[in-house]
């Protein structure tokens, strides 16, 4: 019997979506946008003592050729050309830190995930010698100094693990975000690896000068980057200033205001894991769905502290409001609430910044087709949420840069030949008073859940000087 002919879709174009909580591949038609195959993978994380969050970068590499491989084996099931698939985009969890032997290819420690709160003594000791109207952390990276960044996290293994300072000695420690990780292993690892990021990703570590787009002087050893003389707008209320793309060599740079939540989406994988209220996270919406009320009850998930627009480590999760009447169904809605105004902050914060009041909020990910959250934020910020059908919008992004690089070209970025993409708009069904009012509570709650943590243990005696080594020109 003659072998099944494959389908002609035309060039397709993969994107890797490297998450805390899970690894996904996807691909799509170039043409169409069409999502044709997907495979997802649930990784795990490791908390070695409290406030520590790390998880294996080999898993991690693990779960991405998993992904690939299901995904392929999908599309060899739908008779597609696997040839076809001419570019792969990567899209990660941007400050999680990684350092590697170069030679052997072998992690030299678990990745710290961006999570992690192991460093905010190294923060404290920064904030003291850098007065806070003259940062000039701040002034040239966009970031406030924070545990949330990569720079404070190599400190860490630089001073820590003896394996990453022996590797440093003699000259074999590679360090990079997921991103570089992933792509020096794809592409030979210790035969010729690349040792890569991009500026986005760069920007993230607390080490890259947004204005030049170099690896900066005073902040690092080396320089390793692309030229450029643009400059960008600062955050007065509590955003970062952050690179958001910058599609080639020659291409301008494009930057972006950012409101960086440390715990949404991952609170309700918390109810599942941590309380066991829920088996799966879909069970959250309908719990949710049958009380249509917290009943009173805010649920403050500062696990991590609590990042923009607070910048205040010090905090650490609650849940107030409690009365003998609160079950599991109202934690949960509680929960889902907890997402909606922490978006809300970040709003106003952008408002306060741009001058000009937002008048809708378009939203993407996993977590939008839970219809109750979508409509929950629509009241909390009282502006319609729009949703696009296509929640992946992470992966179709990394895709379109993909294959629109110079040398692959076969996606169009062009406004006329995009696909159109078709929303659900969720329009506000409580009285603008009523939002207000519940806004207020969750905040009062905010302030209740901050100066838990007040003393943390000197995790190094060593001083502040970044040493990086870069494989590459």
């Amino acid at each position: 019997m003659a072998a099944p002919k494959t389908t002609g879709v035309g060039p397709l174009v993969g994107a890797v979506v490297q998450g805390t909580n899970s690894t996904h591949f996807m691909v799509f038609n170039s043409k169409t946008a069409e999502l044709l195959s997907h495979h997802q993978v649930e990784l795990t994380q490791v908390f070695p003592k409290e406030g520590w969050v790390e998880q294996d970068p080999k898993l991690i590499l693990q779960s991405v050729y998993e992904c690939i491989e299901r995904t392929c084996e999908k599309l060899e099931e739908l008779h597609v050309d696997l040839s076809n698939i001419k570019a792969v985009g990567v899209s990660n969890q941007r400050e999680t830190t990684v350092v590697w032997d170069r030679l052997t290819g072998e992690p030299l420690y678990n990745a710290v995930v961006w999570l992690d709160l192991r460093t905010q003594s190294t923060v404290e000791l920064l904030s003291k010698k850098i007065p806070g109207n003259n940062n000039f952390v701040k002034s040239k990276t966009g970031l406030p100094l924070s545990t949330y960044f990569s720079a404070v996290k190599l400190r860490w293994l630089l001073d820590n693990v003896s394996q990453v300072q022996k590797a440093v000695r003699e000259g074999r420690a590679l360090f990079g975000t997921i991103d570089s990780w992933l792509i020096w292993s794809m592409t030979g690892g210790a035969h010729g690896g690349i040792h890569c990021t991009d500026v986005t990703n760069a920007s993230r570590t607390m080490l890259f000068n947004i204005h030049s787009l170099q690896w900066d002087k005073e902040l690092s050893s080396e320089i390793y980057g692309c030229l450029g003389d643009q400059s960008c707008v600062f955050s007065e209320h509590g955003l970062l200033t952050t690179v958001a793309y910058k599609l080639g060599k020659d291409q301008p740079v494009c930057y972006a205001l950012e409101g960086s939540v440390a715990i949404a989406g991952a609170v309700i994988r918390w109810l599942r894991d941590n309380l066991g209220i829920i088996k799966t996270s879909e069970e959250s919406e309908k719990l949710a769905k049958e009380v249509g009320t917290s009943y009173g009850c805010y649920f403050i998930p500062a696990f991590s502290g609590l990042y923009a627009p607070y910048w205040e480590p010090t905090a650490r999760g609650i849940i107030c409001g409690l009365t003998q009447f609160t079950n599991k169904s109202h934690i949960a809605f509680a929960a889902l609430e907890a997402i909606c105004f922490q978006t809300r902050e970040i709003l106003d914060a952008m408002n306060r910044d741009c001058g000009i009041p937002l008048n809708h909020l378009q939203v993407d990910g996993g977590m939008t087709t839970n219809k109750v959250l979508m409509q929950l934020q629509a009241d909390i910020l009282h502006i319609p949420v729009i949703r696009a059908s296509m929640p992946e919008t992470t992966a179709l992004g990394a895709a379109m840069a993909a294959g629109a690089a110079h040398g692959v070209d076969v996606w169009s970025l062009k406004p006329e030949d995009l696909s159109t993409v078709m929303m659900e708009r969720f329009e506000p069904q409580i009285k603008a008073t009523e939002s207000e009012i519940r806004y207020s509570t969750w905040k009062k709650a905010v302030m209740k859940s901050m100066g838990w943590v007040t003393t943390q243990p000197p995790e190094s005696r060593h001083g502040f000087v970044f040493v990086i080594v870069f494989n590459g020109p």
